[in-house]
């Protein structure tokens, strides 16, 4: 294939992959995406997307269709495992709109890849190429390029959307290998009519991001599928090290022992019998490359990778997508395109990872440093509350 200069070469179909594509064949370039699996499976668990990646969403024509299935939660609401009580509540719903212009929604991962990928098929300059492996990248030559099974395909920009184990990463050269950082996320998609559901349901909003903290675990509860299941994830800490892979199923009696002593409705979420998934958490090493001068970037997971604790995976990959559509579509310089995107993204990528650190020591308090961390937030007002959320979620930087 001769090179395309307006043509963009994604390896994966996730959220960041979908996402790019479509920001840049809005802009009018010729996309490519090449993903490994043959079949785009409806994968994964909850998500929570706040108004900064919603209003991409919505310029990308896909937000329409996800608010068929996501939920519109009303607040986000901090409990104590010991006995529920609340700590702090921030107000969403139409809070969340009046103040930051878009709405804050929770979803199945499988229904916004659905919505996504709908919207990909609609557009001519996007073409989907299922089971088809990168096997190796070329950044030597006149144009970057991207080899598969199916041969060379040379274009103006590679982007690597493979997630946190990812090929082109590897491939391209770039330092930073993913660390297990001694946190797993057990996960767990209950139906609402589940009896086990039923009893926490009665001390919690179903219309609410729900929070509830603890010195060894926390655990988020929210609605999905319009209401008619509920995702759970709890995290636990680990000394062992797990073994690599998105989920794994098995033994599940870490969090069996750490909801230990809790609220009689939490630990009834272990004891019927169901399945979890065990997520071990891998970052990546944020000081690491995103970007070659080339013609190479990498979004998402697969360039920062970072625990899950302020619920921002997914909307930054999706301002990754929309940011370097942006740079680039309006610059001739590649290199110097590539640089101020680089930049700035780090800059933006490290403070939400800050903010990520921040929520984990707090919500994992213990003792004296607990009963002070609620007296605070009991002080707080919903206001002030939502003040400091302003940089995270008014943000509109593409």
């Amino acid at each position: 294939m001769g090179t395309e200069p307006h043509r963009i070469l994604i390896a994966g179909a996730g959220v960041a992959g979908l996402s790019a594509a479509l920001c840049f064949a809005q802009r009018g370039a010729q996309v490519a995406i090449f993903e490994r699996a043959l079949q785009l499976e409806e994968v994964g668990a909850g998500l929570q997307l706040s108004p900064n990646a919603t209003r991409i969403l919505s310029r990308l024509g896909v937000l329409d269709e996800l608010m068929e299935t996501a939920v519109e939660p009303d607040a986000v609401v901090l409990r104590r495992a010991e006995d529920l009580h609340e700590i702090a509540r921030v107000p969403l719903g139409r809070a969340a709109r009046a103040r930051w212009g878009a709405p804050y929604l929770v979803s199945h991962r499988a229904d916004l890849q659905r919505a996504l990928l709908n919207a990909v098929s609609k557009q001519d300059r996007i073409s989907l190429h299922t089971g088809m492996s990168v096997e190796d990248i070329d950044l030597e030559g006149p144009s970057p390029a991207l080899v598969t099974q199916s041969g060379r395909k040379e274009g103006r920009l590679v982007i690597g959307a493979d997630g946190v184990w990812s090929t082109v990463r590897s491939l391209s050269g770039k330092t930073g290998q993913s660390r297990f950082i001694g946190q797993v996320a057990w996960r767990r998609t209950f139906s609402a009519d589940a009896q086990s559901v039923q009893a926490l349901v009665r001390f919690v909003s179903s219309r609410s991001v729900t929070a509830i903290l603890h010195s060894s675990f926390h655990m988020i509860v929210y609605p999905v599928k319009s209401g008619t299941a509920f995702n759970v994830v709890a995290f636990t800490p680990t000394r062992r090290e797990m073994a690599t892979g998105w989920s794994l199923k098995g033994d599940h009696s870490p969090l069996t022992k750490a909801l230990e002593g809790t609220f009689s409705a939490l630990s009834a979420l272990v004891h019927d019998g169901g399945e979890w998934l065990a997520w071990p958490i891998h970052v990546a090493d944020l000081d690491a490359p995103w970007s070659a001068p080339s013609g190479l970037a990498l979004i998402g997971d697969a360039a920062h990778a970072m625990s899950p604790f302020a619920a921002q995976g997914a909307a930054t990959a999706i301002e990754d997508a929309a940011t370097l559509a942006s740079q680039l579509s309006g610059s001739d310089n590649l290199e110097m395109a590539l640089q101020r995107w680089t930049i700035e993204r780090r800059r933006r990528v490290l403070r939400v990872a800050r903010r990520g650190a921040f929520n984990q020591f707090v919500w994992h308090a213990r003792g004296p440093a607990a009963i002070g961390r609620d007296l605070v937030l009991r002080l707080r007002s919903p206001e002030s509350l939502m003040s400091d959320l302003d940089w995270l979620y008014g943000w509109d930087g593409a």
